[in-house]
């Protein structure tokens, strides 16, 4: 039996985190870009969505999690001798895995038998929350520590986000995309697809509309599901979106009817997640879309 440690940009809640018995460090969210307060626990998501949707001229910041923060949660484990897992944001996009990393070399002097795993995820929010539930099925399951970073490191290629925004506003200012391409877009009304895989921002295409860019985010999946032989049963599908839950919600129930109705003898389980404030800033209140990653099964 292992513990599961992991950070916020997976964007469990707190209530989900003490169901899979896991334990969540924080990145650190600053409405001002002087204060920083932790992600979840002292500013609320929503409060977090309601500041970006009252401010749009203004660009919230996020900070990782420190040595430190590691460090301490991390000690305590060795000390109980506890086998840790810890899975870590996306490092094409954070220092939050070398944090951890040199957090694990700083307790292993004291406690040279300790067991203390970290993985860089190269994945965030939906697909990051997919790569630890994988890890909960498989600890529950009795699987060694060894065992599930061996099953992770090989699959977590499998992981992949479709998605939308409300504009490319954020993704200029975050560098995540060019100013004169981003501009473009939003002057002409086009919502443009983003893919997220490897841990990085690509181009997905355009879609002309709202609703045409929740239809094109399926349609990216339903190829990605054919282009791997897999069914809803081989993967696990989560949707995620921002500031808007209704809308949220209905892109997961058109998720989850096109998915029956192409894979009739499926369970067709698909998750909903809000977003947080690790991704928000990057991607602004209207982020919307779907991950999807290879589910483990015991054998």
């Amino acid at each position: 039996m292992f513990d599961i440690i992991t950070d916020s940009a997976c964007d469990l809640t707190p209530e989900t985190a003490a169901t899979l018995n896991i334990e969540i460090i924080p990145f650190y969210v600053s409405l001002d870009g002087e204060h920083y307060r932790k992600e979840g626990q002292e500013i609320a998501v929503r409060d977090f969505y309601q500041f970006m949707v009252d401010n749009p001229s203004a660009y919230p910041k996020t900070s990782l999690p420190s040595l430190e923060d590691f460090e301490t949660v991390f000690r305590a484990h060795a000390e109980a001798g506890r086998p840790v897992l810890c899975i870590c944001f996306t490092s094409k996009m954070s220092g939050c895995v070398g944090s951890a990393r040199n957090a694990r070399e700083l307790v292993l002097e004291d406690f040279p038998d300790a067991k203390i795993e970290v993985i860089d995820s190269t994945a965030a929010t939906v697909t990051e929350s997919i790569v630890v539930e994988n890890a909960v099925a498989m600890r529950d399951a009795g699987c060694t520590l060894d065992e599930a970073v061996t099953w992770l490191e090989a699959e977590k290629i499998t992981n992949q986000i479709f998605f939308t925004v409300g504009n490319l506003d954020y993704l200029i200012k975050g560098g995540r995309i060019g100013k004169v391409t981003g501009r473009a877009a939003n002057i002409l009304g086009i919502k443009p697809m983003i893919l997220f895989k490897e841990g990085e921002i690509f181009s997905a295409g355009v879609a002309r509309g709202r609703q045409k860019s929740f239809e094109k985010a399926l349609d990216l999946l339903m190829t990605y599901l054919a282009e791997h032989n897999g069914t809803p049963d081989d993967y696990c599908i989560t949707v995620g979106y921002g500031y808007d839950a209704d809308e949220g919600k209905r892109l997961w129930m058109q998720t989850r009817a096109a998915l029956r109705a192409k894979y009739p003898t499926c369970e067709c389980n698909v998750v909903l997640l809000q977003i947080g404030c690790t991704i928000a800033v990057h991607t602004g209140p209207y982020a919307l879309g779907m991950g999807v990653m290879r589910r483990w099964k015991k054998q």
